[in-house]
């Protein structure tokens, strides 16, 4: 059964779902968007063929009217969340919502109390559950692969010019305009340990800082911008990542539209933004304060440890870790394709592949809208996917692991 929807955002992220849509068109019909910047509400409408009475400025300008349509895709940044969440769920929308829920703890609950009281049907973007990947690990761990799990430790490798790029110079540079780094970035991470460990998390404590993206190590005498003619041999210098010619594989295209907030700007375009914007800045002038690292112990019940780590230090942007249990142990990263698996009683040991994953986030992004889909068309069930009063739940960790962090690794009992 086809669902009509309304996209909240069309940045990069509500970009993707509607592509979801325009491939999938018996799943979903996107029929009004709401987006403050022109060129993007205006490719939502040409691509979709949107009626120009539905293409919306503000997410305010959608709940005017009754309701209109079956879903909303709610992508605003993330401390924009929690007003179009709560409106949607008065008029009556079952909802595709943006991870983070919320900077803010009590505005996560707010919503999920307020969704579940009204009967909505809310899925969180945790989309690492719905790729190939982590549905076999899932399914490995299900049908007894290391026995009883024990220690769970897992790395999320951030990428140093990811970093650069997202957290130093981008929207997500400040805990007060975004949220925290281990929400921001980390969320995932914790939705995926607690969703493979399937318990709950008893208590944790954090340690993590912003120990070199700032002015401490800015060289000595290097411009505000790099455009000013930085004569350091820098990794982050924006010429080297945006501009002709130097582009960083796999990250060109999304810095230079981060840059010039639209999609494929000319060089013209992305040279003038970098002279301007904020994404022209030195690496180390910036006015960011999230973390570039921080690590999570935490004890979940049946005497279960896990070991979180996000570094910002890595060449790659990748995911790997580590399950060990009773009886065999798994061995994962997301660059690969496949997980090795060590039974003990035989100690062989298996690569097992991965299939295929197609579209973003190694298939999760496409993983996810066909899951919501299903979701609000009965086919599954609330424990199948991302749901939101689960997702609540998950994002706590991350509250109680910065709070640890600000007190200087102080354990936190849940």
């Amino acid at each position: 059964m086809k669902k009509t929807a309304i996209l909240i955002g069309a940045g990069q992220r509500g970009s993707g779902y509607a592509n979801y849509v325009f491939a999938n068109p018996e799943d979903y019909q996107i029929v009004g968007v709401a987006e403050p910047v022109f060129d993007r509400r205006e490719a939502i409408r040409t691509k979709h063929n949107v009626p120009e009475e539905n293409c919306l400025h503000t997410w305010e300008d959608v709940f005017t009217r009754e309701k209109w349509a079956d879903c909303v895709f709610i992508c605003t940044q993330d401390a924009m969340h929690y007003g179009p969440a709560m409106a949607a769920i008065e008029k009556g929308y079952d909802m595709l919502l943006e991870k983070p829920i919320s900077p803010s703890e009590q505005e996560c609950l707010e919503i999920a109390e307020a969704a579940a009281k009204k009967g909505i049907k809310s899925v969180v973007c945790h989309v690492l559950r719905y790729t190939p990947l982590f549905q076999k690990v899932k399914q490995l761990l299900q049908d007894g692969a290391v026995g009883k799990i024990l220690t769970f430790v897992h790395n999320e490798n951030v990428g140093d010019i990811h970093h650069a790029h997202s957290f130093t110079r981008g929207a997500w540079r400040k805990a007060a305009e975004s949220c925290p780094m281990i929400l921001a970035k980390s969320c995932h991470d914790m939705d995926i340990m607690q969703w493979l460990v399937d318990k709950e998390c008893i208590s944790l404590s954090s340690y993590g800082a912003l120990s070199f993206f700032n002015g401490e190590n800015k060289p000595p005498g290097s411009p505000p911008r790099c455009t000013d003619g930085c004569t350091e041999d820098c990794p982050y210098d924006t010429r080297k990542l945006y501009l002709p010619g130097k582009n960083q594989p796999g990250h060109s295209e999304w810095f230079r539209s981060a840059a010039c907030q639209k999609d494929q700007p000319t060089d013209a375009e992305v040279e003038q933004a970098l002279k301007t914007g904020p994404y022209g800045r030195c690496v180390f002038a910036c006015d960011n304060d999230v973390v570039d690292h921080q690590s999570v112990n935490m004890l979940f019940e049946d005497d279960i440890t896990v070991l979180f780590s996000m570094s910002s230090f890595t060449s790659e942007i990748t995911r790997t870790f580590k399950i060990m249990g009773t009886k065999g142990e798994l061995k994962v990263s997301s660059s690969d394709k496949f997980i090795t698996h060590v039974d003990f009683k035989t100690r062989e040991k298996t690569q097992i592949p991965i299939e295929e994953a197609e579209g973003g986030h190694g298939g999760g992004d496409k993983g996810i809208m066909g899951a919501f889909h299903k979701y609000m068309c009965g086919e599954l069930e609330a424990a199948d996917v991302s749901e939101l009063s689960v997702s609540v739940k998950n994002h706590r960790l991350s509250f109680k692991a910065e709070e640890s962090r600000v007190n200087g690794g102080v354990c936190i009992t849940l």
